[in-house]
């Protein structure tokens, strides 16, 4: 029996909410609008005996999340050149981290430790832009210098470029549109099942270990420092690895909520798949106790906002104090400026927790 034939004047059928024609087109709102109504399937609890557990759930969501590691291969470091500067000397090395993959990097330096005993490190991990060449004051403005300022403070510093920046950027297609690489390596790891953060935490896991090999640095006196997405990279490094023995985390600890609200605020290279309601910057931030870290925040910054930043480190250091850590580890520089690295504290930071040299 064939159907009868639909009425074209009866198309499209009546509205079933004739009072609600409040249409959304943009996938960015739409994400926007999904995020209100995304709940904290753990969040940290108010109760001190119950941060313990909490914690050790949150590592294996961490755990997860990152999957599984690499296969391991020796560094098999390689100094391919040296200059000498008037405070530093900066060798430019090279070292492998997976059987695909290699990093360069610049090991500077202080003068003054050029043959004397080990001492204090620090890893320095840049964020978007040039990579290395930046905060080693290779090129860029002084205030994105850090690299450069840690050396000066006479810490041995290993500054090495992250997958996709730097020396480890692949050719622009076109070069009038330059773009991240970071988002098409994330294309790339989603057809393979991988994570782009996970990979460039295993090179720097892996830096640490370039860093504790070298003669004059002791490995008990380590540390990590980056702005924004290093920031990201510190806070992962230093929640994973119990070798890093303090953290400066700069324009990043806030909240994935309030940051995700920011249009273009992140790279595919700072994200977990399904974290969003599962873990949060507080959850990571928990897992660097009971070792010190120094959190900056701009009152700006509208990548990642000071309010949220205020926030999450309070409830941080009720999480230390939980955990049986001094609360007073975790320092919160906020200063009167924007996106940017301050420094003004991380001297005394390190030295207080490395110690001098």
């Amino acid at each position: 029996m064939t159907a009868p034939a639909a009425d074209p004047a009866a198309w499209p059928p009546p509205s079933a909410h004739p009072g609600r024609r409040h249409r959304n087109l943009s996938p960015w709102a739409s994400w926007v609008l999904q995020l209100d109504d995304v709940v904290d399937d753990d969040p940290c609890p108010d109760h001190p005996a119950a941060v313990g557990p909490w914690r050790e759930r949150v590592r294996a969501r961490v755990h997860d999340l990152l999957g599984e590691p690499p296969a391991r291969v020796p560094p098999d470091t390689e100094v391919t050149h040296t200059v000498e500067a008037d405070d530093h000397v900066r060798h430019r090395i090279v070292f492998d981290v997976d059987p695909t993959m290699s990093v360069p990097a610049y090991l500077l330096v202080p003068t003054g430790r050029v043959a004397g005993p080990p001492g204090t490190a620090v890893l320095a991990v840049h964020g978007h832009g040039p990579g290395k060449e930046m905060i080693c004051g290779l090129t860029g403005p002084p205030h994105e210098h850090y690299a450069l300022d840690l050396v000066r403070l006479g810490h041995v510093v290993l500054a090495p470029d992250l997958r996709c920046f730097g020396e480890r950027q692949d050719p622009q297609w076109d070069p009038t549109h330059p773009k991240y690489d970071c988002d098409w390596n994330l294309v790339a790891a989603t057809m393979a099942g991988r994570v782009p953060l996970a990979q460039n935490l295993w090179d720097l896991q892996r830096s640490v270990d370039v860093l504790a090999g070298h003669p004059l640095v002791d490995p008990d006196r380590i540390a990590v420092a980056g702005l924004s997405y290093g920031a990201t990279m510190s806070l992962f490094l230093a929640a994973t690895d119990t070798r890093v023995r303090a953290a400066v985390v700069s324009g990043y600890l806030s909240s994935w909520r309030a940051a995700h609200r920011v249009p273009w605020n992140m790279c595919g290279s700072q994200v977990l798949p399904g974290q969003l309601g599962h873990l949060e910057h507080l959850d990571v931030a928990s897992l660097v106790a009971p070792r010190p870290l120094l959190v900056e925040s701009g009152t700006e910054d509208i990548l990642f906002p000071v309010s949220a930043a205020r926030a999450t480190v309070a409830r941080l250091r009720d999480a230390y104090r939980a955990l049986g850590a001094p609360p007073d580890l975790v320092v919160h520089d906020v200063f009167d400026g924007d996106h940017r690295w301050h420094g003004e504290r991380v001297g005394a930071f390190l030295t207080a927790h490395l110690g001098r040299n």
